[in-house]
């Protein structure tokens, strides 16, 4: 085993991946119906695995039509930064709803 390998990051599973999404998201208070995430019957974000890769997507706004940001995510970092944009613009949503 060479020295590069000691400090690889673990390989990226797509299933864990999203089991672990899924999760991160019932803990933000939103619920999942068929791979979109929603908060008060409006969505807010959606996941599907293609291959090798989480594909995800994120509202501009919650809306009855939303527009979609779509983002391809292969590692775990990239996964750390979507749940943070998710929990920043809930927090963002929730202000501006009151």
């Amino acid at each position: 085993m060479s020295d590069n390998d000691f400090f690889a990051p673990p390989p990226f599973k797509p299933e864990e991946a999203l089991l672990k999404l899924r999760r991160e998201l019932r803990e933000l208070g939103l619920s999942e119906r068929a791979g979109v995430f929603e908060r008060k019957g409006q969505a807010v974000a959606k996941a599907v695995v293609e291959g090798a890769v989480l594909q995800l997507a994120l509202v501009k706004r919650p809306a009855r039509t939303p527009e979609w940001l779509s983002k391809t995510v292969k590692d775990h970092a990239q996964l750390r930064d979507f749940v943070a944009t998710v929990k920043k613009n809930l927090s963002v949503w929730s202000d501006g709803d009151e």
